[in-house]
């Protein structure tokens, strides 16, 4: 069996929890677990984030397979009900629904369901992406008030922009004013918007990215904000090569050795969802000291520079990211960021799970 393995730690998962906690100690927790609980195995996610109030996901079955799992809380899809079918699957699971467009607030006034519904009436405040429009949002928050399959609204928005200078004055003072008048719960932040604007503390956050040890904010590294790393992904070394100055490794003659220089192959690449476009001297941790890879990376493998490790040998353990190497900084040489990489292993690799 290949050595490469995830390993998710649950003890990091509940840390970074009681970190959001923290940070919005009034506020209930509904943690995003959505995308296969960002690429750590949904169920794992959802037993060291046991705590939390409530957790948001994207796709029906998702909430259903938490439900049969036993958890009890408050479960949100993020997107809402795709289907008249999906909201009667939802209603019967006691799942929440994100409403967002005239379509699926008209779903809810035509469907029959065995029991009314929670929903979370999601306001356009300046993503564009879902949403109503401010103008229109006291009209669907009237209609719903109205229908009898509706049994209680959550205001709900997303930021754009919590994660840079910019922030989100703009865009709560919108909500704010539209919602003035009108009665119920909210939930507004974000990871970013957790850790950067207090303001947005309402009654519910939905803390994402920082759960998994992954900051949201570009510029200030996760440990900056004591968020720990869920995930650590991990090989081994299975071969050596000695080089000299002038000679390449991997496809595309993409590193060109300046000297005498030792290489070790990394059982890892972009089919196990190493990020193919890492260029040379993206962070890599041999034999537990940091080093550089080198070359393009291949389906199955790529390198590490094992010149400065001499005790390195067929066998070494490799770390790609999590405790030595953030994963952001790995993101960060790919031109990309951590969630997409997280949620980018690959099902081929072995999954443990640690306290």
């Amino acid at each position: 069996m290949r050595p490469i393995q995830a390993t998710v730690s649950l003890s990091a998962l509940a840390h970074n929890l009681a970190v959001a906690k923290r940070h919005a100690p009034q506020s209930k927790m509904m943690a995003v677990v959505k995308a296969n609980g960002y690429g750590h195995g949904l169920l794992n996610v959802a037993a060291g984030l046991s705590a939390a109030d409530g957790f948001a996901v994207l796709n029906l079955s998702e909430a259903i397979d938490l439900r049969e799992a036993g958890y009890d809380q408050v479960i949100l899809l993020l997107e809402g009900a795709f289907s008249l079918q999906e909201l009667k699957i939802a209603s019967s699971y006691g799942v929440d629904v994100v409403t967002h467009s005239m379509p699926q607030l008209e779903m809810l006034e035509k469907s029959q369901l065995l029991r009314p519904i929670h929903i979370y009436l999601k306001m356009n405040s300046g993503m564009n992406r879902l949403g109503f429009q401010p103008h229109a949002y006291e009209a669907a928050y009237q209609r719903a008030q109205a229908c009898k399959n509706v049994r209680g609204i959550t205001f709900m928005t997303h930021f754009a922009t919590a994660d840079e200078e910019v922030g989100v004055a703009s865009a709560l003072d919108v909500f704010n004013q539209t919602t003035a008048d009108m009665t119920g719960k909210s939930s507004l932040a974000n990871s970013a918007a957790i850790l950067r604007h207090p303001q947005t503390h309402v009654d519910w956050v939905r803390p994402g990215i920082m759960l998994y040890g992954s900051t949201p904010v570009s510029s200030t590294p996760a440990a900056e904000y004591d968020l720990k790393p869920a995930m650590q992904f991990t090989s081994e070394i299975i071969a050596i090569q000695e080089i000299n100055a002038g000679e390449s490794v991997g496809y595309g003659n993409r590193f060109i050795a300046t000297k005498p220089t030792r290489v070790g192959v990394v059982a890892c690449g972009y089919a196990d969802g190493y990020p193919r476009h890492a260029p040379n001297g993206t962070p890599i941790s041999v034999a537990g000291k940091l080093t550089n890879t080198m070359g393009r990376v291949s389906m199955d493998m790529l390198f590490a520079d094992l010149t400065d490790i001499p005790e390195a040998n067929i066998g070494t353990p490799v770390e790609l990211w999590g405790n030595q190497v953030p994963v952001d900084a790995v993101a960060e040489k790919a031109g990309t960021v951590g969630y997409e990489l997280l949620c980018a292993v690959a099902p081929r690799v072995p999954m443990r799970v640690v306290d």
